[in-house]
Formats: structure tokens, sequence, C-alpha cells
């Protein structure tokens, strides 16, 4: 399957079309800010868009590999309001009593707004949440990525997976708290899979606390594990303009399963989580911070 990544180096942005190997050279190509959006909105297929960078940019080969570059979100634009990340609440299978089937009425799920795209953070970021969370839950996610024609039509470009970290215990307390509850930093990766959205997507994720794993699950986020189908769900929410603005990159997170907090387990300060999508080969792993780092003079 066709991966892209973004990045930047020395300075400037580089696209590339191969997941990095550790250790190894990496090819890229220099684009500028809103060239990729363009390339997928104009493009029949992700290898057109991949063809036409090819045959006009020359490729650069970077000796040192990762160590060398910063990666970015997928399509992230550099004007931080062009972008917007939001996502479903309670998707999954197990959460319902029965299977839907098209002859049932579709009501959409609960949706939610986590913030602007330039919000997200990559792995090995911190991922900080308000310091007197009530109680965190991982939720390991597909994150499905669009960008709006200049008519505001939606562009489906493919997908990467995220860490929709919250806190679920506020949600709990109040339901109505809930745009409190997403105000947690969100990791995803960077790769960005030229696919349709998967259908199968399987992993397991580790919560270390001081260096030694505190707890362990496995996950199932993709498309067969979901109550509804992902196309009624994208469809109903791209009907509200407010997100079919010209140009608007959208990261659309599809949902999780239970995970750690259902098991009894309370995410801390300083814990490490570390989600391994095994069915594709992406690795998410975050520090948690409880509130900002004291300034240096306060320290101590």
């Amino acid at each position: 399957m066709s991966v892209l990544f973004e990045c930047e180096y020395r300075g400037e942005r580089y696209v590339g079309f191969e997941k990095p190997v550790p250790g190894e050279a990496l090819t890229l190509y220099r684009v500028n800010d809103g060239r990729l959006q363009a390339e997928f909105i104009a493009a029949e297929s992700p290898e057109e868009v991949v063809a036409a960078i090819k045959a006009e940019v020359e490729p650069i080969t970077v000796e040192g590999g990762e160590e060398q570059v910063r990666y970015l979100p997928p399509l992230l634009p550099d004007t931080t309001g062009n972008a917007l990340l939001s996502g479903f609440m309670r998707t999954h299978k197990s959460k319902f009593e029965g299977e839907w089937s098209e002859d049932d009425e579709f009501v959409a799920p609960n949706w939610f707004f986590k913030g602007f795209g330039s919000w997200l953070r990559l792995p090995g970021d911190t991922l900080v949440v308000p310091e007197k969370a009530v109680a965190l839950i991982e939720e390991p996610e597909v994150a499905l990525v669009y960008v709006n024609d200049d008519a505001g039509n939606p562009r489906y470009v493919g997908y990467t997976f995220g860490n929709d970290l919250c806190d679920i215990g506020l949600h709990i307390q109040n339901p109505g708290w809930n745009p409190y509850c997403k105000l947690c930093d969100t990791s995803i990766a960077p790769w960005l899979f030229l696919g349709e959205p998967p259908q199968s997507v399987t992993g397991h994720v580790t919560i270390e606390r001081d260096g030694a794993p505190a707890w362990e699950g496995p996950f199932d986020c993709g498309g067969d594990a979901l109550y509804w189908p992902i196309q009624q769900m994208v469809d109903n929410l791209f009907e509200y303009p407010a997100l079919r603005r010209p140009g608007l990159v959208n990261y659309v997170l599809l949902g999780a399963d239970k995970a750690s907090y259902h098991d009894g387990f309370r995410i801390a300060h300083g814990d490490r989580i570390t989600i391994d999508v095994k069915s594709h080969g992406v690795v998410l792993s975050n520090d948690v911070s409880f509130g900002l780092p004291k300034p240096a003079a306060q320290q101590g």
C-alpha cells in the first residue's frame, strides 16, 4: 500500500513516498505549502499525485534518515486556521446491542470538535492534559484526511492513525462537559496511507510507568468494528457548511473501543502510552504530562 509523508529538512518542506526504514537514507521531493492539497484536488487517484510530483521535482537523498528531518502531520497547512481536528463518539459495535442494517434508519453518532490541526502532536512529543484531569483514557483510532476544493467539496486523500487522549472521567461526571473532556493533546502518525478507509485495524496498547509496563491490552478500530458504515458517518458530517470552507483540511477520527480506563487502570502524570498498530506497522509513543511544565524560575 502506498504511503506518503511530509517533513521539514533544513527549513524547507518536503514529501516522501515510502515509509522510512530506520537507519536508511530518505528520498525527498521539495514541495511548497499547499502543493499536495492542490494535487489531490486535481487528481483522479493518489497514483497521479505521486507521478506528478516525481515528474516535476528533482529528488534529494538525505543520509542519516530520520535523524535529519522533522516530520509533520499529513497535509497540515502552514496557516493554522486552515485545518480542523474532530471525531465521532460511541461508534463501535461493542457498545451496541445487535447489528445495524441498511434497513435501519441512520442516526448520526455523537461528534466532537477537538481543535485546530496545528494542535496535533507527533510520536515522541509529550501529550499535555489539564492539570486536574479526572480520569484519562487512551483512544487508538483511524484518522481520515480530507481537503476541500475551491467549491468546498471535501476530497478524501487517505488515512492515518491517532491517539485521541481525553478525560473520560470528566465526561462521566457530566456528559455536557464533553467539550472540556476533549481538550487534551492528540497524537497522530505522520504516515498517510493512500487507500480507502481500512476495514481491519488491529494492534496493542502498552502504558509504561517508571520504565515498566503497567497496563497492556489489544484494540480494533477498523471499519469492521464500527456500528455504522464509515461513508454514512462522513457524508452526514460534511453536510455542515462550517466544515466545507474552500481549502480546509479536515482530520476526522472514527472512534475507539473500550480501553485501559474500562479495565480499572488510571493513567498518571509521566506515563508513556505506546499504541502499536500492528496491522499497519505504525507505532505512536508519547509521554503524558498533567499540566504545562512550570517555568524554570518556579521549579525546585
